[in-house]
């Protein structure tokens, strides 16, 4: 195995899990790899493995997602939490300054962390999402979250349903979707291939109804190496607001992924070179 499998409490008490990659690298500035909205610390599997060579790599697995418990009070899913339990991650594993990998959900955690813990953000990659959202791309999340709560008799199924709904998603053959599904799906009890997080996710989001402004979080980078990253057919972030924010933040490098939606899997030639350069910056800031 490539990682330990370890767990931490939260503030809360809830048992919370985490891949720890390259635990004895610990010169170079440790990377925080944080997943979208319903995905896990598989998602990060083929980068941090990667990455873990010669740094170490922290992927944890959301409350209400993968081997995390579920939260029986669906209020707590929400942004906030999420990054308390991640500063108590860092807390618990004593570590100060993280180069944060944030995906979708995951880089608007990486913005707020900007935010509330500035100090600790060595550096960011910000992967497909930025702080205007795209509507129709958030409302096909959401129905999809709504979407096969029976499950499905097979892998194969599981597969072919990604495939029907994000063909836009960096995968060319069907070990490739089948790679996708079983880090989206379980086995559940019945025997049925089952999503992996609690249907009560999408409960806050439903729930409310103002637009959260999320320009000044996202200023709160400006002064670290930050990339942000884009699939050229992503219906989460635009171009135009790809634009605005290297407008916003010249510093940055811009990374555009021909031919992909949301979102890159960072394995991209254009995505890894970035992110590299990035990582070998924080590096020399550290030290």
């Amino acid at each position: 195995m490539a990682f330990s499998e370890r767990r931490y409490t939260a503030q809360d008490g809830l048992s919370l899990y985490f891949r720890d990659y390259g635990v004895e690298h610990r010169a170079k500035t440790p990377v925080l790899c944080l997943a979208g909205l319903t995905r896990n610390s598989n998602d990060f599997s083929r980068l941090a493995k990667q990455l873990s060579s010669d740094r170490r790599v922290i992927c944890p697995d959301y409350r209400g997602r993968g081997k995390s418990e579920y939260d029986s009070e669906w209020r707590n899913y929400t942004p906030f939490t999420y990054i308390n339990d991640i500063r108590h991650l860092l807390i618990f594993l004593n570590i100060c300054r993280v180069f944060v990998i944030g995906t979708s959900m995951g880089g608007l955690i990486t913005m707020g962390m900007g935010a509330a813990m500035p100090t600790v953000l060595a550096g960011a990659l910000i992967n497909d999402v930025g702080p205007v959202i795209e509507k129709h791309g958030l409302d096909k999340i959401l129905t999809y979250m709504q979407e096969g709560a029976s499950g499905f008799n097979d892998w194969d199924a599981a597969a072919a349903y990604l495939r029907d709904r994000f063909p836009g998603l960096p995968a060319e053959t069907d070990e490739d979707w089948l790679w996708i599904a079983r880090g989206t799906f379980q086995r559940g009890m019945s025997g049925r291939i089952e999503h992996n997080w609690d249907y009560n996710l999408i409960r806050p989001i439903l729930n409310d109804t103002e637009v959260a402004e999320l320009w000044p979080l996202f200023q709160t980078l400006k002064r670290i190496p930050l990339v942000v990253t884009r699939g050229s057919i992503s219906d989460i972030l635009s171009a135009a607001t790809l634009d605005a924010m290297v407008a916003a933040i010249p510093e940055l490098t811009a990374v555009t992924v021909d031919g992909v939606g949301h979102m890159p899997n960072l394995m991209e030639p254009e995505c890894q070179e970035a992110l590299h350069d990035a990582l070998a910056h924080a590096d020399a800031a550290n030290h």
